[in-house]
């Protein structure tokens, strides 16, 4: 009989998520199992591998983003729900090591077809939802690409907050949030069409 699960598969793939900020891509099964208190059979077992550990934290990432952006969209202001969506996306990142350190790990992931695909499929579901936002929000920013532009105007918000991020983890000053935030108010300032 098998003894039952004591802990979650959610919890070792946080404790990945913890081990590569503090490590990079260098990390080990068996730092990710000292973080999580647990042996590194029981890690190995779960995802089989490495690489099947971060395939599966690259798809609860997703899974985690795209829900926080959701979250975003309650706020009754559109244009603020749609600019809290994109500073949420990499909210996460922490202190400028700990985001070099993911970055790294972005680096190696980018270089194995399907940790590439699985970055795709995130970077395409953050993007949904930031369509879905924007057309909640395209009226009060006329400066913005019109309708067939929503795809244009998301790939745009998205590309803000990814090159935020990357020179932010490279030229930290501040907190990430701010800086994403001033860099998205930029662009929905000038899509207003406020001066």
């Amino acid at each position: 009989m098998a003894r039952p699960r004591t802990i979650t598969d959610e919890r070792l793939l946080e404790a990945a998520g913890t081990v590569i900020g503090r490590v990079g891509p260098g990390f080990t099964l068996a730092q990710v199992a000292a973080e999580a208190g647990v042996a590194v059979g029981t890690v190995a077992q779960r995802f089989g591998s490495k690489n099947g550990l971060l395939q599966a934290l690259s798809r609860l990432n997703t899974e985690s983003v795209v829900g926080l952006m959701r979250d975003c969209g309650e706020l009754a202001d559109p244009v603020e729900a749609l600019r809290a969506a994109v500073v949420v996306i990499y909210e996460g990142l922490g202190t400028a090591e700990t985001a070099a350190n993911h970055l790294g790990q972005l680096g190696v992931d980018l270089g194995d077809p399907e940790l590439r695909a699985l970055l795709g499929d995130h970077f395409t579901a953050v993007e949904a939802e930031l369509r879905r936002l924007m057309r909640v929000a395209a009226r009060d920013l006329p400066g913005a690409p019109g309708a067939p532009g929503v795809v244009r105007a998301a790939r745009v918000l998205l590309g803000v907050a990814n090159g935020a991020a990357l020179d932010w983890s490279i030229r930290p000053k501040g907190r990430i949030v701010d800086r994403m935030g001033q860099d998205v108010d930029a662009v929905l300032t000038a899509w207003k069409g406020v001066s």
